[in-house]
C-alpha cells in the first residue's frame, strides 16, 4: 500500500465515524508515524508504507475514532512559536491563549527583569513562551495538578528554562505573600451544566479540574482576582482569560476589587477573551 492508499484509507475511516477533519488527522498520524513532514508525505504519494508502519496507523486512527484530540495522541502541540509536550493530564493550549503572552511581550522589553507568576501553569505553554522572549525575567509557575506541574517541567527543559521558573505544586489560596509585576492565568471558567454540552473530545479527554469553575463559571476567576491584589506589586498587571459571557461581570469584579481595566481583548471569533487589568491600590 502506498501513501496515497493509507491516507485514504485514514480519512475514510475517520469520515465513517462522523470526524470533520478526517483528511487532515490522516495527513497529520501519517506524518507522526513516519516521522516526517506532511509535505515530504504529500510530494512522495507513490513511495510504499512497511506493513508494521500501517499497523500502528491503524492503532492511532482507532485512538482518534473515540475522539481523543490529535494533540494527545502525538504528544504534541504548537504554541506561540514553539512545540508543547502534552498529555491528558494538562489542558491542551490553544490558539486564543496566545493573547496572553502577546499582552506581557507588549508591555516589556528584551532587557525588562520583572517577576512573573502564573496561577494554574498546566503544560507550562505560557510562562515558557514568556520566559524565552524575556530572558531577564524571572517567573513563578503553579499548579494544584503535581501531573500537570511534571509536564511543565519537562517542557521549561525542552526549552532550556528549567532554571529561570520556579515550579511550585501549590493552590492559590496557599501561596505565600510576594509581589509581582505580573500575575496572568487561564483559569477554569466553564459552569458545570455548559461542561455537559461540551464535545467529547474536550470533556472525556481533558482534565475536568482545568476547565469546571463551579455553577456560574466564575469561581476561580473571583478567585484570582481577589489573591492577586495581595500578590501583585502597586501598578502591577492581571492579565487573564475568561470564557464566553464572562467579559462584563469579570469586569464588575475587578472594579470592585481596586482594579483598573486597561483593555478586553477579542479573539479570532469576536468574542472578549482576555482582559488585562492594572492593580492600583
Amino acid at each position: 500500500m502506498n501513501y496515497l492508499q493509507t491516507l485514504k484509507f485514514g480519512s475514510d475511516k475517520l469520515k465513517s465515524h462522523n470526524i470533520d477533519t478526517h483528511i487532515l488527522d490522516s495527513e497529520i498520524l501519517l506524518s507522526f508515524i513516519l516521522n516526517s513532514s506532511r509535505e515530504n508525505i504529500l510530494m512522495n504519494l507513490d513511495a510504499n508504507i512497511k506493513k508494521n508502519k500501517f499497523e500502528k496507523f491503524k492503532k492511532l486512527l482507532s485512538r482518534r475514532e473515540k475522539r481523543e484530540p490529535i494533540a494527545y495522541i502525538t504528544n504534541k502541540k504548537e504554541f506561540w512559536k514553539n512545540n508543547f509536550y502534552v498529555n491528558s493530564d494538562v489542558l491542551i493550549p490553544r490558539p486564543e491563549t496566545e493573547l496572553i503572552v502577546e499582552e506581557v511581550l507588549k508591555s516589556t522589553n528584551i532587557h525588562s527583569s520583572k517577576k512573573l507568576l502564573e496561577i494554574g501553569t498546566g503544560s507550562g505553554c505560557l510562562v515558557v513562551s514568556i520566559i524565552k522572549e524575556r530572558p531577564k525575567c524571572f517567573a513563578t509557575a503553579i499548579d494544584i495538578s503535581r501531573k500537570a506541574l511534571n509536564i511543565a517541567k519537562f517542557n521549561a527543559k525542552m526549552h532550556h528554562l528549567i532554571n529561570k521558573i520556579n515550579f511550585v505544586n501549590i493552590d492559590i489560596d496557599k501561596i505565600q505573600f510576594n509581589k509581582y509585576d505580573f500575575i496572568i492565568s487561564n483559569p477554569p471558567y466553564i459552569n458545570r451544566f455548559d461542561l455537559s454540552r461540551l464535545d467529547e473530545s474536550v470533556k472525556i479527554f481533558e482534565p475536568y479540574i482545568a476547565l469546571e469553575a463551579g455553577i456560574d463559571g466564575l469561581r476561580e476567576i473571583t478567585k484570582l482576582i481577589i489573591k492577586s491584589k495581595q500578590l501583585l506589586k502597586k501598578n502591577g498587571k492581571l492579565i487573564f482569560e475568561i470564557g464566553q459571557g464572562q467579559n462584563l461581570i469579570a469586569k464588575k469584579i475587578l472594579n470592585k476589587n481596586g482594579y483598573f481595566i486597561n483593555k478586553v481583548i477579542k479573539d479570532i471569533s469576536s468574542i472578549p477573551r482576555v482582559i488585562v487589568s492594572t492593580k492600583l491600590i
